[in-house]
């Protein structure tokens, strides 16, 4: 894989030489002699050496002149695997741009969420990335204009402001100077490639979310169906359909996950929350993983060989809501997954606001942490320290003592949980695994990971060696430790939190 910040000219020739897939979504390739900039793997022919410069984003390029690819549609690729690998200020503001923070709270409110001066923030950016956060939402807005443009029969003057345009004015400039076109005739130009019919509903949106070869796809569905908490998850017919709280409004999606792609099913309150929908779907599946780096890395470890090649392609469950990941992880505390369920479903059913889902799967969003605190004593059964612990953290979401959000670090998000009662070391970590999409965690605590490494002859002490994948050696022995389970979907959920 390469350092998408750091990037390595030859290195990233070679990739376009050899049109390697693997790498789109690292780098992008300018061409000086067309001004157009591509993704590693496009079919064009193979630009000069001396004609081309690299970038480590979409923006980056767009901001020295250069215009998307219709061809390969740049933007169509997925997400950089280092948003997830590394952790610094770079880093988390794209996480944090991804989920349309900018849109929302403009850049000061981004660069108050992360602790610096938009100065700082902006400085950060220009050296690390090749563009500010400006340009870096703008190439997110974009993308999900174009989205819209060839997925939706919306008009024009409609797509603009979904997409977080503040006139049609920059709209029909920004289209103009990304795509070398206009919104019209990019609506005509749908790429074969790209060829997924416009949802039926006027509300809905139905796309392709790109990934990385290999996919597992029976691990990552596995993992959707036996957690689904009903009312506000259903998983049937091979297809995972949930309700998600967004900024403007819910919105419900269908997913059906292959081994080439993922096809999303979207319906939605208001179009502005397309953009952060479909990145919190990316997290929630791991999508913008290098799995042939994570692989390669751990076939290098004898112990850990076999079940990386019976298992190629696995992915770490990521979260579409840090509040309700929380929530959810403690009531599943030293019960089985089936009971934790059960006890979701109850609270969504008596504290969930209900949702219209024209596919009849699901019926509620999940409470919000306001009304845990308010009125989950009443609802929720079990030990009175665990009711209390579960409260006393929804009351800290709801008054903003605690936050739980992509612009934090692995070490100060772990501090946070781990200082609130009823919290040990499990729960943190498995919390900030999913919430951050932190490919490090190894969950040491947990009981099903145990017996896995116990049936594989594996040493925990060895799998710590096994930095910076430690999060996916921890799925490798959970598969492990449940298969060696007579009852597979009645495991305990974990640990001594």
């Amino acid at each position: 894989m390469l350092g998408c910040m750091e990037l390595d000219a030859d290195a990233c020739y070679r990739a376009v030489q050899s049109r390697d897939t693997r790498f789109d979504g690292q780098f992008y390739t300018a061409v000086r002699t067309t001004g157009i900039y591509c993704r590693p793997s496009c079919p064009a022919i193979t630009p000069k050496r001396q004609n081309v410069s690299f970038h480590p984003t979409a923006a980056s390029a767009q901001a020295d002149g250069y215009r998307a690819c219709r061809r390969c549609l740049p933007d169509a690729a997925p997400g950089s695997p280092l948003w997830n690998i590394k952790s610094d200020l770079a880093v988390r503001a794209m996480r944090l741009i991804g989920d349309g923070v900018v849109e929302r709270e403009g850049v000061e409110g981004l660069s108050r969420t992360l602790g610096y001066s938009s100065r700082q923030l902006n400085r950060v950016l220009l050296a690390e990335l090749g563009a500010g956060p400006l340009a870096l939402a703008r190439a997110n807005r974009a993308t999900t204009a174009r989205v819209l443009i060839q997925r939706t029969e919306l008009a024009m003057s409609d797509i603009a402001f979904a997409a977080g345009f503040s006139s049609i004015r920059q709209f029909n400039d920004t289209i103009a100077a990304v795509f070398a076109t206009t919104p019209s005739k990019l609506r005509t130009e749908l790429p074969r490639r790209e060829n997924v019919a416009p949802a039926p509903i006027p509300s809905g949106v139905s796309l392709k979310l790109p990934l990385r070869q290999p996919y597992n796809v029976a691990w990552s569905t596995w993992l959707l169906e036996h957690h689904c908490a009903r009312g506000v998850e259903d998983f049937s017919e091979g297809r995972y359909t949930r309700a998600l709280r967004m900024p403007h409004g819910p919105v419900v999606v269908t997913l059906t996950v292959a081994a080439d792609q993922v096809r999303a099913d979207l319906q939605l309150t208001d179009m502005r929350d397309l953009a952060p929908a479909v990145a919190r779907l990316r997290h929630l599946l791991d999508l913008d993983a290098d799995p042939a780096a994570v692989d390669d890395a751990l076939l290098s470890h004898p112990a850990l060989a076999p079940l990386v090649a019976e298992a190629p392609g696995i992915r770490v469950p990521g979260t579409v809501d840090g509040s309700e990941l929380l929530l959810r992880t403690m009531i599943g505390q030293q019960i089985s997954v089936s009971a934790a369920n059960t006890a979701t479903a109850n609270l969504v059913a008596a504290l969930g606001e209900e949702v219209t889902d024209t596919t009849g799967r699901v019926t509620h969003l999940f409470p919000t942490a306001e009304s845990v605190a308010a009125a989950g004593a009443g609802v929720m059964v079990g030990p009175a320290a665990r009711i209390g612990a579960i409260v006393g953290a929804a009351d800290m979401l709801a008054t903003g003592k605690l936050e739980l959000h992509q612009g934090m670090t692995a070490t100060d998000m772990r501090r946070q949980l781990l200082e609130i009662k009823g919290i040990g070391p499990w729960t943190a970590d498995y919390v900030v695994m999913r919430q951050l999409a932190d490919p490090d965690v190894l969950l040491e605590h947990d009981l099903v990971l145990r017996r896995g490494a116990l049936a594989e002859g594996i040493n925990l002490a060895a799998a710590r060696g096994c930095s910076p994948w430690r999060s996916y050696v921890s799925m490798h022995l959970w598969r492990k430790g449940i298969a060696a389970q007579t009852r597979p979907h009645n495991r305990t959920r974990k640990g001594n939190s």
